[in-house]
């Protein structure tokens, strides 16, 4: 069994310089360890997924322009998450708001190329399949 993700959860990009924390609104109305729990749909960039610190993805245009600028030396620019789709696989047997709750094995993807990863679930008391 996995652990439920909630508000505080510490995340990870394959592509990003820095760990994020994921920001989960009380809108699923449900709460795990005092914070509100999270779904496959806690996704917006900018307001669930905060930025990486530097993206060193090429297929990130401003990385790419700056790396062509470089002469082909890579360069990493700010990171700004482009996440268009929810979370992967989360638990379908447990829902929130109709949706899957998300659970410290789900992955995101960024449409830059970046793996998305849980790396610390925000709370260690509540298991879910």
């Amino acid at each position: 069994m996995s652990m439920h993700v909630c508000c505080g959860a510490m995340l990870q990009c394959s592509f990003g310089i820095a760990p994020s924390s994921l920001v989960v609104l009380p809108t699923n109305k449900v709460m795990t360890s005092y914070m509100p729990a999270a779904n496959i749909m806690d996704n917006k960039p900018m307001v669930n997924i905060l930025p990486f610190g530097m993206c060193t993805s090429p297929a990130n245009p401003t990385v790419a322009s700056a790396t062509a600028a470089a002469l082909g030396v890579l360069t990493p620019m700010p990171c700004i998450p482009a996440t268009a789709t929810p979370w992967v696989i989360g638990a379908p047997t447990v829902l929130l708001a109709n949706m899957p709750a998300l659970n410290d094995t789900s992955k995101l993807i960024c449409s830059y190329g970046g793996v998305i990863s849980v790396i610390v679930p925000g709370q260690f008391t509540e298991m879910i399949p």
